[in-house]
């Protein structure tokens, strides 16, 4: 793995129960990049990002995420992989029956942290994403574009190389999603790696300062910005 690489991919394949997924991905990540994962829906960008935290095997070709080698990674490797992603989900999967507070204890704990450390770090994370406010609010109580804002947070809790973001503008309205692709390009210029696998060509275009794979038919490529909406 070349120094500075967080994802380093040669000719990867991938299969999902059987059936290939992914053919021959070529994708490399250093900190402080971003690459857009598009394409029509099943065309494996959700693929992709589950190949990269370890839950989908490679079954031909190199590839190294954070340092591990992901074609020879053990099962009790995995966790420890995956302290080092922060990973974003359209639905937010936020535990609904505690709040703000708890639901990034929960994490907090579940990695390892001291209980003397957690009050400090869940107000960095909030304050970075700019939730503060919802420290002990439900997230029945919180707005989708507050949710993913908390979501952010969650990630970031264990201070990740690499940021993973599954369509996460898919349920927001204009003005969160801004909010939300703000956020995340934010952290670029912080010099983590990020990873947005999306279809809101809107914001590819008001955003451009990463590279686009587009995905289609098993298969990948780089395209412009130009190309979005003739990739096809």
């Amino acid at each position: 793995m070349t120094e500075g690489n967080l994802v380093l991919l040669e000719n990867v394949s991938v299969a999902h129960q059987d059936t290939t997924v992914i053919e021959g991905l070529n994708l490399m990540v250093d900190h402080g990049s971003c690459v857009y994962l598009t394409g029509r829906v099943g065309s494996g960008k959700t693929s992709i990002l589950r190949l990269l935290y370890g839950d989908l095997s490679v079954y031909a070709g190199n590839a190294m995420v954070c340092g591990y080698d992901l074609t020879d990674i053990s099962q009790s490797k995995i966790p420890q992989l995956r302290k080092k992603l922060g990973i974003v989900f359209q639905d937010f999967q936020l535990l609904p029956d505690r709040s703000v507070k708890k639901n990034l204890e929960f994490v907090l704990k579940a990695t390892g942290w001291k209980s003397d450390q957690f009050e400090s770090r869940i107000n960095e994370v909030l304050l970075s994403t700019g939730m503060t406010s919802a420290l002990d609010k439900m997230p029945s109580q919180l707005s989708g574009g507050e949710q993913q804002k908390v979501s952010i947070a969650r990630a970031l809790l264990n201070d990740p190389e690499l940021i993973l973001a599954d369509e996460p503008t898919g349920n927001l309205d204009p003005v969160s999603s801004v909010e939300i692709f703000e956020l995340l390009i934010g952290l670029v210029q912080q010099g983590k790696g990020v990873i947005i696998a999306t279809h809101n060509y809107q914001m590819i275009e008001k955003y451009p300062q990463a590279r686009i794979l587009y995905c289609s038919e098993k298969q990948t490529r780089e395209i412009g910005v130009h190309e979005l909406n003739t990739a096809e």
